[in-house]
This record gives C-alpha cells, sequence and structure tokens, in this order.
C-alpha cells in the first residue's frame, strides 16, 4: 500500500510540463562478480529489452559493467557504478532514473545514496534517482558469506552465485554488515532514511524437483544449487538471500509470490526474465 500511495502521490503532483520534459531512463546494476557483458552474462536480453519497452525512449538505459568483487566503496565498485551512471545521465539528459539492482548491487547504491560528499559526483547522481528497484538485495548480508569466509566448502554451484573469499564476499558476512548498517549506510531500522526510495522485492523459497517446469526458469542446474545452499538459511530465502536480508532496507515492495501469480523467485530467477517479473519492472517505469 505504501508503495502504491506513493505511486499515486507522485502521479499527482508532476505537472503537464514536467511529463512533456522529463527524459526518464532505467539503469541495470549487477550483484557480486566482475562483468564485462552484463547484459548477456548476468540479466539477459529478455530482461533487459523486455523492462526497457517502459520508456518512452527505449534507447535511454544502461547495462552497467564494473568489479563488484570489491569492497562497495572501492573505486572499482561505487567509483566504477559512478562513472557509468553520470556518464549515462549526461550523454542522454536523464532527468528521472530507476536504478534497477540485484543482489550485492543493493549496497554499491546504498553507499552512494548514504555517503553524497564522498565523491564529487554522487550528488549529482543522487539527485536524477527516482527510486531504486532492488531484487533480492543483501542487505544484512548473508550466512553464506559467514560459511565461505570460515572456509566451508559449497558445491561448486556456489562459483557463480557468490565467488570465493573476496572482499565484497568479506563485506556480506552479517556482522560486518550490521556494522556498515549502523555507521556507513542509511535505510535500515534506526538509522537516517535514504534520499530516494529504495523498494525490495524477497524471494522466498526455491524449486528444484525434476518435475516441476518453475525450476528451469533461468536455468535448472542453478535452481539445483540454490536449494542445496539454502539448508545453510532460514525456511524464508531465496538460496542465498534470506528475506529479513532483503527486506532489512528501505521498504518492501513484494514478496515474490504475491505479485507472480504465487511463484516463487530463487536467487538466480530474480535477475531473469521469470513468472513475469520483468513484465512488473517494465510497468512501473
Amino acid at each position: 500500500m505504501l508503495r502504491i500511495t506513493m505511486t499515486l502521490l507522485l502521479t499527482a503532483a508532476a505537472s503537464t510540463a514536467y511529463a512533456a520534459t522529463a527524459k526518464t531512463g532505467v539503469a541495470f546494476v549487477h550483484g557480486t562478480g566482475s562483468q564485462t557483458n552484463a547484459y548477456a552474462d548476468y540479466w539477459q536480453a529478455p530482461m533487459v529489452d523486455t523492462v526497457r519497452q517502459g520508456l518512452v525512449n527505449q534507447a535511454n538505459y544502461v547495462v552497467i559493467n564494473c568489479d563488484f568483487t570489491q569492497y562497495m566503496w572501492d573505486s572499482r565498485a561505487a567509483g566504477c557504478l559512478a562513472g557509468q551512471l553520470k556518464s549515462f545521465i549526461d550523454s542522454r539528459g536523464i532527468t528521472d532514473l530507476v536504478v534497477i539492482t540485484h543482489s550485492n548491487g543493493g549496497n554499491v547504491i546504498r553507499w552512494i545514496m548514504s555517503n553524497p560528499t564522498y565523491d564529487s559526483r554522487y550528488p549529482a547522481i543522487i539527485s536524477k534517482i527516482r527510486w531504486v528497484n532492488a531484487l533480492a538485495p543483501s542487505s544484512a548480508g548473508t550466512p553464506l558469506a559467514n560459511a565461505v569466509m570460515a572456509g566451508n566448502v559449497f558445491e561448486s554451484a556456489l562459483g557463480w552465485l557468490l565467488g570465493y573469499k573476496s572482499d565484497a564476499v568479506r563485506q556480506q558476512q552479517t556482522s560486518w554488515m550490521a556494522h556498515y548498517n549502523q555507521n556507513n549506510l542509511y535505510g535500515t531500522s534506526g538509522r537516517p532514511a535514504l534520499p530516494k526510495g529504495f523498494w525490495s522485492v524477497a524471494g522466498t523459497d526455491v524449486v528444484s524437483a525434476v518435475w516441476n517446469s518453475d525450476a528451469y526458469c533461468g536455468g535448472y542446474s542453478q535452481s539445483v544449487g540454490l536449494e542445496v545452499t539454502q539448508n545453510w538459511l532460514s525456511s524464508c530465502s531465496d538460496g542465498f538471500i534470506e528475506c529479513s536480508s532483503a527486506t532489512a532496507a528501505g521498504s518492501l515492495w513484494f514478496y515474490d509470490k504475491n505479485r507472480t501469480g504465487g511463484k516463487v523467485l530463487n536467487h538466480n530467477q530474480s535477475r531473469r526474465a521469470c513468472f513475469g517479473l520483468q513484465n512488473i519492472l517494465r510497468n512501473d517505469l
């Protein structure tokens, strides 16, 4: 209801002149990992190309490629993201930016919004953001990062999911994220609000049964891997992020099955065109 109310208020407040002149753009911000072609390798075309259909000018989109194996504030992480966002905003004349993030990407954009004096580019970026749609954000970290740093061995599937002992993995340990949330980041309980909306989508379960067609969206092997890692997590999780972490910062937009016809989104599926998620994001623009 909060999201609906905010949307109605924004719509009511927008003048005809603004509607005619605003240039809306969308940025796709990947999660943990070093990306050079996130369009093909991380999000894939069905997701990106469906979402941008919601734009008046479908060319006003950018898919970020940065090194998110680093700490969120690192020049190769937040610095890279700031550079690519600023370049996109300036080159396309964007005045209204919707940011779509996944997983650890939510922490990187939250760093930018929480620390406007850290980098001279940050204020201009923040001023253009309408809101952030954070898909399965690791806002309070994940016990899987704890296990990796402790030296536990997981199935090979965890390599694509999280990686091994990078600074980004170290950062996403639950105790470390608790420290950052209390001292460096806005948006969590007891902390100042973020300057722009941070709306989370939380995945609640993993389906991996070979006879269930839902397990095949986004890749069956990934669903199986997430079923394994879910054993380390609470019952409400997407195989990587617990619901309590996904909803720790900003405001809950929706739990997966409340908007997907009862389908659950595992952590891999929440970055793919699965169960109508791409249409929900398109319509939000």
